[in-house]
Parts: C-alpha cells; sequence; structure tokens
C-alpha cells in the first residue's frame, strides 16, 4: 500500500519541481534581457543571476554556460516583444499601416536592445526557427498590402529583414526617438 501512495506523490512533486524549473528559467531570462539593456553584452553572469534572484549555481545548472542564458534571453525578448509586434500586424485591418508600423517599432525596440542583440549573435541565437517566426506573419501583412496596392509588388519578404538590419544601423541608441 505505502508503495502505491508513493507512486502517487511522485509524478506530483515531479511536476512542482518542472514547474519551478520553468519559472527559474523564464525570471533568469527575463533578468538577463533586463541586465543587458542596462549593462550591455559584457555583462557577467553572475549579475544576471543575482538579478534574477538566484544562485549561480542553478543558472549554470539550468543553462550550461553563457551561450545558453544568451540564447534563453533572446527567445525570451523575440517571444515577448517582437512576435506579439508581427502577429498584431498580421491581424490589423490596415495592412499598409500595419506593415509599417510593425516594422518602426521592431526597429525601436532592437535599437534598445543593442547588448542583447549583440550578445545574441555572438551565442548562436538567431536560428532558422525566429527567422520563420518573424518572416511567416509578416510575409502575409506585406501580402495584403500588395493586393491592396499600399506596397510595391516587386518587394519580398526578405526585403522587410533588410529593412529593419538597414534602419537599425542607423537608429542611434541616444536618439530620444528611440526610447
Amino acid at each position: 500500500m505505502r508503495s502505491a501512495w508513493l507512486a502517487s506523490v511522485q509524478p506530483v512533486h515531479e511536476q512542482r519541481q518542472r514547474a519551478d524549473a520553468l519559472r527559474n528559467a523564464h525570471k533568469i531570462a527575463r533578468a538577463a534581457v533586463a541586465t543587458l539593456r542596462e549593462h550591455g553584452p559584457d555583462v557577467s553572469l553572475d549579475e544576471i543571476a543575482r538579478r534574477a534572484g538566484i544562485g549561480s549555481a542553478t543558472l549554470y545548472r539550468r543553462f550550461g554556460d553563457r551561450d545558453g542564458v544568451m540564447r534563453a534571453a533572446f527567445q525570451t525578448y523575440f517571444a515577448e516583444e517582437i512576435e506579439p509586434l508581427v502577429l498584431a500586424a498580421h491581424d490589423a485591418p490596415d495592412a499598409g499601416q500595419a506593415l509599417a508600423e510593425a516594422l518602426t517599432a521592431t526597429v525601436a525596440t532592437l535599437a534598445a536592445h543593442r547588448g542583447l542583440l549583440k550578445a545574441a549573435k555572438e551565442s548562436g541565437a538567431f536560428t532558422v526557427d525566429i527567422t520563420a517566426r518573424f518572416m511567416g506573419p509578416l510575409g502575409a501583412v506585406l501580402t495584403r498590402a500588395q493586393q491592396h496596392g499600399q506596397v510595391r509588388t516587386d518587394l519580398i519578404v526578405r526585403d522587410l529583414a533588410a529593412i529593419v538590419v538597414m534602419a537599425l544601423a542607423t537608429a542611434h541608441p541616444d536618439d530620444p526617438a528611440h526610447h
């Protein structure tokens, strides 16, 4: 009888541990995003752990190394700040305006997170999956805007990424328009 009770308690305990681990991972990733924004790409993992309210050992146990933390930070940032912009554009009634607003907002948030972008690039966080999650919804908006005569028909979705990169290159972090 006791072994049946232990068997039923064990999965609940494991689920709780998994939930705690997931919460810690999100807390660490969000702390990394905030710390990178404030201190730049060379911020220490100890500072990120301190900001997350955890020990450095927990950070290393969860992510392995600096690259793991930076990849998680970028994925969290993308999911919470970039993806909502492109999904809102996808669902907006005026495709041309939505496309322009999504690109403008994307450049503004990326400009404010230069430290994260540098760390993400160095850690290999820019993946095919992330690119597809950005380009897919914007491609649909671009097609709708072209169908309504709001955007040139020879523009392709890959051009949108180039536009973001070029605009980001000209954005100055101290410019009040980019805060």
